[in-house]
Formats: C-alpha cells, sequence, structure tokens
C-alpha cells in the first residue's frame, strides 16, 4: 500500500473571475501541522497549474485532493452526451473537448462550452434556460454521486446543472481545462494506477471529512477559530488562519488533515461499489464507501 508523507486539499471554484476568492489551498506535512499556501494577492488558477506543474516537476510525495467533479456522467446512459455522435469516449478526451470549445476563454471558465449549440441542451443554464437533455429534477449523476445520495455519505449535486449556490458545473468544467493542460503530468486515480512514486490527483468532498470531523449534516461548514481548531483537533492536527476566516479555507484546511488520517486504509482505494467501467470513464470520489 502506498504511503504519502504529505497532503494538499483544493477547495475549487467555477466563478468567472481572475483570481476567485473560492480557491483555497492546504498542505499538511503528514504530522500535526496544517498551512494554507495562500499568495499575496490570491490564486489564480493558471497559478494553481503552475504550482502542480512544479510539484510534478519535483517528484512531489504528495496526495492532492480536488474538490470538484473531473467528469460528467457516463454510466447512467453510456455516453457523457447520449445521442450525440461526437460524445467523447473518455475522461481526457472529455477534458479536451471542453479546453477546445472554450478556446481562449479566461481564467479557464467555460462559458463558450456549455453555450455551444450541440453541448446547451445537455445543460441547466441561467436564465430558465432548461435543456431538452438536462433530464429534469436535479439531472444526472455519477454512479459515484449516486451512491452518495443513496448511502447517506454526502449530497451531491449533478454537473449538468449551472444554477443555485450548489451547484458543482462550473467549478467542474474549469477543473477539466485545468487537467487537460497538466497533459498527465500527474497521474489521476482511479483514472491512472495509485503511482509508487511523486504526487497523485484525487477528488474529494468537503464535506465527508467535515462529518468525519463531527460536524453535523447540514452544517458543514466552519466560519470561526474554535470550530477550526475543534475539527482538526478530531484528527490529531492544528493549524490556525491568519486574518478574516473563510470556509473555503477552512474547508480545505480540515480536508487536507482529514486525508491524512485516511489515506493508509487500503479499503478507500478499493471501494466495492467502483467497477472497472466507473473507475475509467466516471472516476470517484476518494473516501465514498
Amino acid at each position: 500500500m502506498r504511503r504519502f508523507t504529505t497532503f494538499a486539499a483544493i477547495d475549487w471554484s467555477g466563478a468567472a473571475s481572475e483570481r476567485p476568492p473560492g480557491i483555497a489551498v492546504a498542505v499538511t506535512d503528514g504530522a500535526h501541522d496544517v498551512a494554507l499556501i495562500r499568495p499575496e494577492r490570491g490564486w489564480t488558477r493558471g497559478a494553481v497549474l503552475e504550482w502542480l506543474q512544479r510539484l510534478a516537476g519535483e517528484r512531489a510525495d504528495m496526495l492532492i485532493g480536488f474538490d470538484l467533479s473531473p467528469t460528467l456522467p457516463f454510466v447512467d446512459a453510456g455516453a457523457y452526451f447520449p445521442g450525440w455522435a461526437r460524445s467523447p469516449a473518455g475522461p481526457r478526451d472529455l477534458w479536451a473537448m471542453v479546453e477546445g470549445m472554450a478556446g481562449d476563454e479566461p481564467h479557464l471558465t467555460a462559458g463558450r462550452f456549455v453555450d455551444h449549440a450541440d453541448i446547451a441542451p445537455y445543460f441547466r443554464r441561467h436564465g430558465g434556460r432548461e435543456g431538452a437533455l438536462f433530464g429534469g429534477g436535479i439531472g444526472r449523476l455519477r454512479a459515484v454521486e449516486r451512491r452518495q445520495r443513496e448511502t447517506r455519505q454526502a449530497t451531491s449535486s449533478s454537473c449538468f446543472n449551472l444554477v443555485g449556490a450548489a451547484q458543482v458545473g462550473k467549478a467542474s468544467l474549469s477543473g477539466m481545462r485545468l487537467f487537460h493542460r497538466l497533459d498527465g503530468a500527474i497521474p489521476f486515480w482511479p483514472f491512472d494506477p495509485l503511482p509508487d512514486h511523486g504526487p497523485c490527483l484525487i477528488e474529494i468532498y468537503t464535506s465527508i471529512a467535515a462529518r468525519a470531523a463531527g460536524v453535523a449534516a447540514g452544517r458543514s461548514k466552519i466560519h470561526d477559530t474554535d470550530g477550526l481548531a475543534a475539527a482538526l483537533k478530531s484528527f490529531d492536527a492544528r493549524g490556525q488562519i491568519a486574518g478574516r476566516i473563510d470556509d473555503h479555507a477552512t474547508d480545505a484546511m480540515v480536508t487536507a488533515a482529514w486525508m491524512r488520517g485516511v489515506a493508509g486504509d487500503a479499503a478507500l482505494w478499493r471501494p466495492e461499489a467502483m467497477t472497472a467501467h466507473i473507475a475509467a470513464t466516471e472516476g470517484w470520489t476518494f473516501g465514498v464507501i
């Protein structure tokens, strides 16, 4: 079983701005301390990409979690975009398509992708624009998202929904552009096997870490120093935030500490509900069993 010495959790954002306040990066040294990495002017998506490329070049012994969905649903209908001849065959083809259709859109956002005439019918967009192929209700879900809901481990939203405070689609599509540009420099489990050396990317859901820390369901956001200290203590970790506390930073810090504590659990790397087909087409949220 691979053992990592350092862990990073990245709270991501789909906001169409250069330095989204929703991006937070927390790192733990594998011992007790958890710290935020925060550039003076805040993160840009390009700066996160450069940081990852540097870790890849250094062969850093780090497990890196992204709070987003790295793909769209596939298993439920046999395709990301069922009925469309150009529907991508797998994750990296999907990432390349998002990047190609978004073109030179700034800040790695993907508005042009979801507005494309062949793609728009699958999404629920702002202004009451629900595509004919969205499917109604909460929209299509990946297998791991259905598993989360069935077992009440978490409450996921469809990446095809781009409307509302709980939507995750914009951040996920932005992440796909980043992963395309990373160009395989860091393996992404479970699309790739867990590497013997160097960094590895995984998908995380910060609410799972919050619940493991004892934060009640439905109140998974931490907004104060006492709450942060208590959550970190539950994982035998410690850390502080200088300046204003926001839930993006606390989400990242608590999740990094949680990753340190559970990454050695072999069962989390072999969830029974994750078939080879699911792993290859949709991926899996680390920690969902």
